[in-house]
């Protein structure tokens, strides 16, 4: 850089006295060069503290609109849902789950330029990393849990589907692991699949915290089958901390099915598309077209016997389902304080609270009937 203060040449060389008074002016000035040069190299200092502090990371995750999947179409080719063993139907229209971009925490981290920009975004949300990443998660943990999440609810939607349908198909509950203070140690193994609890047959989660509710803390008669042989086992159930009467294992469905399901969708996991998979199974199977050619999308967990569950970012996922030309959402009833407020322009929402109430909203829309009776969110 040149700095040209208090050095310009004479305007008339031949002046000598004029020439000294310059020099002497020019000397004057030097400590105003000095001060201006130390002004702009603090400048330069600040801008740099500046652009380093907004880059640095900050411990925030944004959430923003993802793109949609029609459950009843294809992905990269392929369909997003086959079946072999059993007639399928090709259906039109579409029945979209959706999905969101998550930005920070194990992912990557966020600077304050994008986290105070996305803010301002009225399509963005923005969390402190804590609630909806645990300490220390690893980004490969963080993958692997989203992997079989997405893989249980395939399976839950697979089975909540067929029930819907009232196709048979075979339901066990299975000892996945048991925690160090587990009620259940030293009684119970990973493995095992639970028969009977005090002589009744256990078809479903519901069956075991049913009969330890009843119980009220009495020991509980359990018939498991390991190896192939049934085992006897009486465990003192404990108490957890909402209250509730446990055996303190972790358990999973076991599914026998009459027919294959196989659903393809690559770079997407997670629970929430569970409601969606089973409409598109049960359109995929049954003759006709569920939707009626509409474009109808949403999200929502399911467990095998149909109960739909809340699910993250829906004011993003809405928003990305209207991007996606639907016009008719099925938002779980959980989530209802999230959807108020944030509804796009030119989408209706229907609140559902399991698979069969949405199963019942796709086939009015599709029948072109009049939808604004169908139950929504409210304030109450």
């Amino acid at each position: 850089m040149t700095i040209t203060h208090g050095e310009q040449p004479a305007s008339d060389p031949a002046a000598g006295p004029a020439r000294g008074r310059r020099a002497r002016l020019a000397g004057v000035r030097r400590p105003r060069n000095n001060r201006s040069s130390a002004m702009l190299v603090s400048g330069l200092l600040a801008a740099a503290l500046g652009i380093t502090a907004v880059s640095l990371p900050v411990p925030y995750v944004i959430e923003s609109p993802g793109p949609t999947f029609n459950t009843i179409g294809q992905d990269n080719g392929k369909p997003v849902i086959s079946v072999s063993g059993h007639e399928s139907y090709p259906a039109k229209g579409s029945l979209d789950l959706t999905t969101v971009y998550v930005d920070g925490g194990p992912n990557g981290p966020v600077s304050v330029v994008e986290a105070f920009s996305a803010w301002l975004n009225g399509t963005k949300a923005v969390y402190p990393q804590e609630l909806l990443f645990p300490t220390g998660v690893t980004k490969e943990q963080s993958q692997q849990e989203s992997a079989t999440a997405m893989t249980t609810s395939q399976e839950n939607a697979i089975a909540s589907a067929l029930k819907e349908l009232k196709i048979p198909f075979g339901q066990k509950m299975q000892v996945a692991g048991l925690p160090d203070d587990s009620a259940s140690k030293g009684l119970l193994q990973a493995g095992d699949e639970l028969v009977s609890i005090n002589d009744k047959p256990i078809t479903a989660l519901g069956v075991v915290q049913a009969e330890l509710a009843a119980g009220n803390g009495k020991p509980a008669k359990v018939i498991v089958e390991r190896a192939g042989a049934r085992v006897p086992v009486t465990i003192t159930p404990a108490k957890n901390s909402a209250g509730r009467y446990i055996l303190g294992v972790l358990l999973q469905y076991k599914f026998t099915f009459p027919f294959d399901v196989t659903i393809s969708l690559d770079k997407v996991g997670g629970p929430s598309a569970g409601m969606m998979f089973a409409l598109g199974i049960i359109d995929t199977v049954t003759p006709g077209d569920l939707t009626g050619g509409k474009h109808i999308a949403g999200t929502g967990t399911i467990t095998p016997d149909g109960a739909v569950g809340p699910i993250g970012g829906i004011a993003q996922k809405m928003q990305g389902a209207r991007s996606g030309g639907a016009t008719l959402f099925l938002a779980p009833a959980a989530n209802c304080e999230d959807v108020l407020g944030h509804i796009p322009d030119g989408l209706q929402v229907v609140r559902v609270e399991n698979l069969t109430e949405a199963r019942k909203a796709v086939e009015l829309a599709a029948s072109g009937g009049d939808t604004s009776g169908l139950p929504v969110c409210t304030n109450n």
